[in-house]
C-alpha cells in the first residue's frame, strides 16, 4: 500500500529538528551550511501584495511550483507541512513553520528540516512591499545534506534546490496576478 504526504503527516507532527540553529533564517546565517539568497520581483502594489500573501501563507507557492502539499492549515508556527516531489508515491520533504512575520508591509515565514528531509536546515519565504511599491520575494536558506546520498550529489542537490526557488518565484507571480 502506498501512502501519499497526508498520510505521513501525523509522523511528523511531533519530530525534532535536524539541526540546532532554528530561527536563523530570521538574522545571522549560521556558519557550515551552504547558504542562498534569492531576490524576485512579484509585481505592483498593496492589491497584488495581499494576494501575494494569501497565496503565500496558504501553500500555493509551493503547490503551483509542482510540488504536493499535506499540512493542516495555513503557515503558523508550529505548522508541520510535508511536500512530496514526484509520483506515486514521491521524495517526502517534511518541515516545521518556525517563524513568521505579518507587518504591514513584511510578510512570511521561515520552515526548518524534519527527519526524512534529504537536506538539513531552514529556509525563509518574506514578501515585502517597498516605497515605490513593488512587491519583493526574498527566499533564504541555510542547508546541508541530510544524508549520505545527499552529500554525493551536493552540487545536484544545490542545482534543485536552485530550481524550485526559480519555480516559487513564477508560482507566486502567478498567484499575486490572478483574476479574482
Amino acid at each position: 500500500m502506498t501512502r501519499g504526504p497526508k498520510s505521513l503527516l501525523a509522523q511528523y507532527e511531533g519530530a525534532a529538528f535536524t539541526y540546532p540553529e532554528v530561527g536563523a533564517t530570521a538574522g545571522t546565517l549560521p556558519a557550515g551550511y551552504h547558504h542562498l539568497i534569492r531576490r524576485t520581483r512579484i509585481g505592483d502594489g498593496s492589491a497584488t501584495f495581499e494576494q501575494a500573501s494569501s497565496a503565500l501563507s496558504a501553500w500555493r507557492m509551493q503547490s503551483g511550483s509542482g510540488l504536493r502539499v499535506a499540512t493542516n492549515g495555513p503557515a503558523e508556527v508550529g505548522r508541520t507541512v510535508v511536500l512530496a516531489l514526484g509520483r506515486p508515491i514521491g521524495l517526502a520533504i517534511p518541515c516545521r513553520v518556525v517563524w513568521t512575520v505579518d507587518e504591514p508591509r513584511r510578510r512570511g515565514f521561515g520552515y526548518g528540516t524534519l527527519p526524512g528531509h534529504p537536506e538539513s536546515g531552514e529556509e525563509s519565504f518574506i514578501l515585502t512591499l517597498d516605497d515605490d511599491d513593488a512587491i519583493w520575494l526574498t527566499v533564504t536558506a541555510f542547508t546541508r545534506p541530510g544524508d549520505v546520498v545527499v552529500r554525493l550529489f551536493g552540487p545536484v542537490a544545490r542545482g534543485i534546490q536552485s530550481h524550485f526557488i526559480d519555480r516559487y518565484g513564477r508560482a507566486l507571480i502567478r498567484e499575486a496576478n490572478r483574476q479574482t
